[in-house]
């Protein structure tokens, strides 16, 4: 989508602190990071939110979670991290692009806050 911010930053039309990048994959650091390892991960393919997971593009979304596992080994993750998604806007979602952010590094309580 032309106006949508993680299709810019996906596409380097954008900049960011990229992580990794393969063909359908681009992962960041977060610019307001929450804690101290923060990083998304979004498809290339633009899928608006969960709710767009289907059966064409679930290979993506596994995918991601294999990349995350090797991002969160890579970087030493070994206590333990967090992989959160929002889904429309009553979960705050505020980009309507799939992303999943990844949170290490400092104890994350449940419920969150």
């Amino acid at each position: 989508m032309e106006d949508c911010l993680f299709c810019k930053i996906a596409s380097g039309q954008i900049p960011s602190k990229k992580l990794y990048e393969d063909e359908k994959v681009f992962a960041f650091y977060d610019i307001d990071p929450q804690a101290p390892v923060h990083f998304l991960v979004v498809p290339k393919e633009h899928i608006p939110s969960p709710a767009g997971i289907c059966p064409q593009n679930q290979e993506t979304v596994g995918h991601i979670f294999s990349v995350i596992a090797r991002l969160a080994e890579e970087l030493g993750l070994e206590n333990g991290y967090r992989v959160v998604t929002n889904c429309g806007e009553d979960a705050g979602q505020s980009v309507q692009h799939l992303h999943f952010h990844v949170l290490a590094k400092r104890s994350l309580a449940w419920p969150p806050g």
